[in-house]
């Protein structure tokens, strides 16, 4: 498998890595997440110019990390959508840059099927097909992976992504920015059965997801509760609203593997690394007779080394993207391909 120093600026976090084999070698990421905090979430231009200040140490880090030399790398990969405008043309601009400058193949990558890679980091031997739930900040889906590069989403969210369902829920308890470690912190001492909300079902799309009605749930059984003299149980509402989601999320995974007969589930993103979301996938995949693969805790949330798996990949499968390559605010996963418009001329053997 080709060697890739990978670039991810896509929102709120820098991060570089090298990757050789669905092995790491290195992975660097410089959060943002406090700088963030004290407005609720990610202030876009503040974003832009946070990647600037770090970008170029990042990169040296993880070049210097991975102890190989220029010449041992056989490509540069980079998130180019979708994602933050300004944010990735800080990590576009980069790669070019370091491609033209070492003469290296430039592999622009959808960030969502980096996310999709991330599960190969987890087990090097895990092959399509297979059934993703991909569930981070912005994004809530379900993906059909028939092969490598062949995806068809087949769930989606309706309206707020399960990440965002959790920030907001958080910012109505008062927990700050990001929601989801801190419901999951605090969820831990409160009661999961104290209160029946709702899971968002859609008749038409059994597979498809809808959070926007869970918090605003969530936001009327606070007003409630706030008319009593008691203190707000914010730990079993925590709890509550994490079930719900978990219970949502869970459901549709099991239910779509079973009738599009996929022998097995990764879950990958941000939310993936929730406890009790893993915890009862596990447990149903297992009474289900499911295979099941979690992306790594550390590889959860954004970072490079899920670019460097995907870019790899299509290296091996002899694809690259021209210096012309362009940053992409918008673009469905299954359009990844416009992102890949020129030809290696010989497939790095894998």
């Amino acid at each position: 498998m080709p060697t890739v120093l990978a670039i991810e600026t896509s929102c709120d976090e820098t991060a570089a890595a090298v990757v050789r084999d669905r092995t790491v070698l290195s992975n660097v990421v410089a959060s943002q997440m406090e700088l963030h905090a004290a407005y609720g979430g990610v202030v876009p231009d503040l974003a832009a110019r946070q990647h600037l200040e770090a970008i170029n140490w990042v990169i040296a880090a993880a070049y210097d990390q991975s102890g190989l030399s220029w010449q041992e790398l056989d490509g540069i990969a980079v998130t180019a959508a979708p994602g933050l405008i300004g944010a990735l043309l800080m990590g576009v601009t980069a790669a070019k840059t370091l491609a033209m400058i070492h003469q290296k193949p430039l592999v622009g990558i959808h960030h969502l099927e980096g996310h999709l890679c991330s599960a190969f980091l987890a087990d090097p031997d895990l092959a399509p097909p297979f059934l993703s739930l991909l569930v981070s900040g912005g994004h809530s889906s379900l993906i059909l992976v028939h092969d490598y590069g062949t995806y068809e989403l087949v769930g989606r969210t309706r309206d707020d992504a399960a990440g965002e369902a959790f920030d907001k829920v958080a910012r109505l308890l008062g927990l700050g920015y990001p929601g989801g470690p801190a419901i999951d912190r605090l969820a831990k001492t409160g009661d999961r059965h104290a209160f029946r909300l709702p899971q968002g079902t859609i008749p038409t799309a059994p597979y498809d997801f809808s959070f926007s009605g869970l918090k605003t749930a969530v936001l009327r059984l606070k007003e409630r509760l706030m008319t009593s003299e008691d203190p707000l149980p914010a730990a079993d509402i925590a709890a509550s609203f994490q079930w719900t989601v978990a219970q949502a999320l869970v459901h549709r995974a099991i239910a779509c593997a079973q009738q599009c007969q996929m022998p097995h589930i990764v879950a990958v993103g941000g939310v993936a690394a929730n406890s009790v979301l893993r915890s009862y996938l596990t447990e149903r995949a297992a009474a289900a007779h499911i295979g099941l693969t979690f992306a790594p805790l550390a590889l959860c949330t954004d970072n490079a080394a899920m670019i460097g798996c995907a870019g790899a990949l299509h290296l091996a499968q002899g694809r690259c993207s021209s210096l012309a390559l362009a940053a992409r605010s918008r673009l469905a996963l299954t359009d990844y391909h416009h992102l890949l418009d020129a030809n290696l001329g010989q497939i790095i053997p894998a």
